[in-house]
């Protein structure tokens, strides 16, 4: 348990911050899993519309900072290529 004022509110302002982190990581895991789905499927519409979705998804969370910006590219253009190969 923190002694001083300060520490005390940068302990809540974390526990705040780690959640809200680990939210829009498991945001970001789930339309991933959403997109891989699609693919599986095979349907174009299907994965057009959850590749914009986990697009933006990443563009969210790189902006904010829970994740690199370059990770975000990388992933964005993994997934692009999976989605173009399948499509």
């Amino acid at each position: 348990m923190p002694n001083i004022k300060s520490a005390a509110k940068r302990l809540r302002s974390d526990a705040k911050k780690h959640m809200f982190n680990r939210m829009r990581k498991s945001r970001v895991h789930t339309s991933e899993v959403r997109l891989n789905q699609a693919i599986a499927s095979g349907d174009k519409e299907a994965i057009a519309t959850t590749l914009s979705k986990c697009f933006s998804e990443l563009d969210k969370a790189a902006k904010t900072g829970t994740i690199h910006i370059n990770k975000a590219n990388r992933k964005k253009a993994r997934l692009a290529a999976r989605a173009a190969k399948t499509a």
